[in-house]
């Protein structure tokens, strides 16, 4: 099986998130949907979060078994070749298994969220739509990944910047 951003996955069998984007041997996700075992939208054995860090990060890495292979694509083809970080005011897009493609721009960057089990700081928010089950998704720029989402509401989306996340868990981008 497939590997891809925006993708559902569920976490101990029932709460659901959102995958972010393919790294060597899994994906990156919001580490506020782990820890836990994790098995694909068609419920299938996936792996295991290897590290899950929030708050004060919300980033999370998942190890997958040799059932799936990880993917350079967001669910709807686009495909990821690189991690530049887009400018405030640039087009981005989410994709999210609840609301699926939902396109806006770069807002302030290094934001401090405040949620009620923790504080996240170094986030960049964005006026993307987003609902419960999209987190964890993934925010790209063109063909650039930007980062998993965080949390928000109906007007302020957040995310976590992937390439602290690819450094904190030593990972690198499966590019498409």
């Amino acid at each position: 099986y497939d590997v891809r951003g925006g993708d559902a996955y569920y976490i101990n069998n029932s709460p659901r998130c959102s995958i972010g984007f393919s790294v060597n041997g899994g994906f990156l996700t919001a580490g506020h949907c782990g820890p836990g075992t994790v098995t694909g939208s068609n419920r299938v054995a996936m792996g295991s979060f290897a590290r899950a860090s929030f708050p004060g990060n919300d980033y999370g890495h998942v190890r997958v078994n040799s059932n799936w292979v990880p993917r350079g694509i967001i669910n709807n083809g686009t495909r990821v070749s690189g991690s530049s970080e887009a400018s405030t005011g640039a087009s981005i897009c989410k994709s999210g298994s609840t609301t699926g493609w939902t396109c806006g721009t770069v807002g302030a960057k290094n934001q401090t969220v405040r949620y009620a089990e923790g504080t996240v700081y170094g986030m960049t928010a964005t006026n993307a739509r987003s609902q419960a089950g999209d987190s964890g998704g993934s925010f790209i720029a063109g063909n650039q990944a930007q980062g998993m989402l965080s949390g928000g509401n109906s007007t302020v989306t957040y995310f976590f910047p992937v390439r602290p996340a690819l450094s904190a868990t030593g990972t690198s981008l499966v590019l498409g």
